[in-house]
């Protein structure tokens, strides 16, 4: 199927590692010429040369961290410099699992961790978002799409709950108020996803319980384990890029202000 993303341009925020970079790789692969931006210059421009070596695309490497509006607004500008216009936007950038001191009962918050993580993901999402929506607006044909996350949905986790949530809400307001400027805005909840830092994961799990990375991995999806998902395997990134990539698509035009889980089927709740 044809995408019709051929000569696109777009700004992946979180791009050089992870579920951003998967992404990243497949937008490129659809014909998209891109800017990447991360925190990290070396692991960026390791993957800007990795994905535009793979794909024959233009990848530009752009350092910034999105907690601050100065460095956001000067990271979309390159961009625009380098690209010339702009059409999409993926926000996937987020310290991974939320706040580690608010991953279990409130009295574990430490209440600058909660700030930094909600001003990461969710402010940081925002100021993305500000900064592209004119150059959007001015293309005639924009996509939004904001990587959140399962944690929305499962109680437990104070700090990747508020976020996440905090996303979905943001993504609903801005379809509504962009969908007549031909921009739509949609939301990936991932569940757990197979990066490269899995297999550091499994196996430190593995050394943990005296388990090998595979036994780890095959209890984790077992019938009847709180991890186990419809497919009985955990999603691979790419999967999110595959999806995100249909969502960009001239085919998704229909599609705005809608959330997705790509977790292969890890909830039983019904949504209606």
């Amino acid at each position: 199927m044809d995408l019709g993303l051929q000569g696109r341009r777009g700004i992946v925020v979180g791009g050089s590692r992870g579920i951003g970079k998967a992404i990243a790789f497949e937008l490129a692969r659809e014909g998209v010429d891109l800017a990447i931006a991360a925190r990290n210059a070396e692991r960026l421009h390791a993957t800007a040369t990795e994905i535009s070596a793979e794909t024959g695309r233009n990848v530009y490497p752009l350092v910034c961290d999105v907690t601050s509006r100065a460095e956001v607004d000067a990271m979309v500008e390159a961009a625009l410099s380098s690209l010339g216009s702009l059409n999409i936007l993926v926000n996937s950038g987020s310290a991974p699992g939320g706040s580690p001191t608010a991953t279990g009962y409130i009295d574990t918050i430490v209440d600058e961790d909660f700030l930094q993580d909600f001003n990461i993901k969710y402010l940081g999402a925002l100021r993305c978002a500000r900064a592209c929506i004119p150059h959007l607006q001015q293309a005639g044909w924009g996509r939004i799409v904001n990587i959140s996350g399962l944690n929305a949905r499962i109680a437990g986790n104070l700090s990747g709950g508020a976020r996440n949530t905090s996303l979905v809400h943001f993504t609903k307001t801005l379809a509504s108020q962009l969908g007549r400027d031909g921009i739509t805005v949609n939301c990936i909840h991932p569940g757990i996803t197979r990066t490269e830092r899995t297999p550091g994961m499994l196996q430190a799990r593995a050394e943990r319980q005296g388990l090998t990375p595979e036994e780890v991995e095959d209890g984790d999806y077992a019938k009847g384990s709180p991890r186990a998902n419809a497919l009985g395997r955990m999603v691979d990134a790419t999967e999110i890029g595959h999806l995100t990539a249909f969502l960009c698509s001239d085919k998704a035009w229909a599609i705005t202000g809608e959330v997705i889980a790509a977790d292969g089927g890890g909830s039983s709740s019904v949504y209606y």
